[in-house]
């Protein structure tokens, strides 16, 4: 369409459509077997592992540079500390990147997003693990932890998506339990490659591997299961067999426009953050937990081969204490989750939050006395 309003060569605009919601596609009831809900269960579970083993490349990757932190200083020259930044900068990656991949997975889709990020991640890693220079190791491992907060940020929403109120707890904590087990697992891999004739570049060298493996994975395997993006592919393929280009899906009709993207995704967070004390108070209490687990990752190998006297590899060996304390952790909620569901189906499917908040009640505490210990 031109400046003055036809469709060129002097036409004018055709008449409106006659009522707009009549072309809009929709899924074909509750149990449609192209909703995400409805897919067989093996296709639920490959997604699931495909996208939860992303969580976990990228978690692991967060810390097993820092048993070779050590080792790369003194071949670039400079202080500890400013090798231990390799950990602190990608930590930072994570914090910084849901803000490019929250967005991205609502417009695009969860697949775009959790490919591309780890194709990219793995190829910042790569750009670490060959640096010859701290100041390119250092921006490398930003970067890779920026892309490495894709699937911190989309793999919930890939779950929320295949798997409806009654099963959406079980998958939710098994993606926790990769989000954990993935940092507490370097200190002794990490720590074992370190010293091993291969060194720290490999600290690097594997997790990029692995990442672009999986990202491979996620291209040719990973299915999209954000329904608005399935129903544009669906209102595309009607357009083709019926050249009724009228036929759309809601999403289509959604502009990019950066005001709004950052106030949905950057200052109304923020507004409910300072707001809303409930949400205050976790959040606190999530950063303080998160923050602890990456100063073990340093302090562990520190006292216990300072004091202690075990070798590097060996000293990361403890943190299995905590796997498997994770380990029972998940295995209390599962069991918790049947008095859930119960609930859940005498209330019709409504999920009342504080259900969930048996667990966290016991755990809290728990959590305070082992750090006591």
């Amino acid at each position: 369409m031109d400046e003055k309003g036809t469709m060129g060569q002097g036409r004018p605009l055709p008449a409106p459509l006659p009522d707009l919601e009549n072309y809009v596609v929709d899924f074909d009831g509750d149990d449609d077997p192209s909703h995400p809900y409805n897919w067989p269960f093996t296709v639920k579970i490959y997604t699931g592992v495909l996208v939860c083993s992303g969580t976990f490349i990228t978690s692991l990757a967060s810390a097993i540079f820092a048993p070779g932190s050590d080792s790369a200083s003194k071949e670039f020259g400079v202080g500890a500390e400013v090798g231990k930044l390799g950990t602190t900068l990608y930590v930072l990656g994570f914090a910084s990147g849901p803000v490019i991949w929250a967005p991205a997975s609502e417009l695009y889709g969860r697949k775009l997003p959790l490919a591309i990020a780890l194709l990219a991640g793995g190829i910042f890693t790569i750009g670490s693990a060959v640096a010859k220079d701290i100041q390119t190791l250092l921006i490398c491992r930003f970067f890779a932890g920026m892309c490495g907060a894709s699937q911190l940020t989309v793999v919930p929403g890939v779950l929320a998506d295949i798997y409806d109120n009654t099963r959406r707890g079980i998958a939710i904590s098994l993606y926790a339990l990769t989000v954990f087990v993935g940092p507490f697992s370097a200190p002794f891999i990490g720590g074992f490659l370190a010293t091993s004739y291969l060194g720290w570049r490999w600290t690097l060298y594997i997790p990029a591997i692995v990442s672009l493996f999986a990202g491979a994975l996620s291209v040719v395997f990973l299915r999209e299961t954000y329904a608005p993006v399935l129903l544009m592919t669906k209102a595309a393929e009607m357009r083709r067999q019926t050249n009724i280009w009228g036929i759309h899906a809601k999403q289509e009709r959604m502009e990019v426009n950066l005001g709004e993207m950052a106030k949905k995704y950057f200052t109304r967070p923020l507004t409910m953050l300072l707001t809303e004390p409930i949400i205050l108070l976790v959040s606190l209490y999530m950063s303080f937990i998160y923050g602890l687990v990456y100063a073990l990752l340093e302090a562990y190998p520190y006292v216990f081969e300072n004091v202690y006297g075990m070798k590097p590899g060996i000293s990361g060996l403890p943190f299995i204490g905590l796997i498997v304390g994770i380990l029972l952790a998940l295995a209390f909620i599962l069991l918790e989750h049947g008095s859930y569901a119960k609930k859940l189906i005498a209330n019709k499917g409504v999920p009342v939050p504080e259900w969930r908040l048996v667990p966290p009640l016991i755990g809290a505490p728990v959590f305070t006395i082992g750090i006591f210990w």
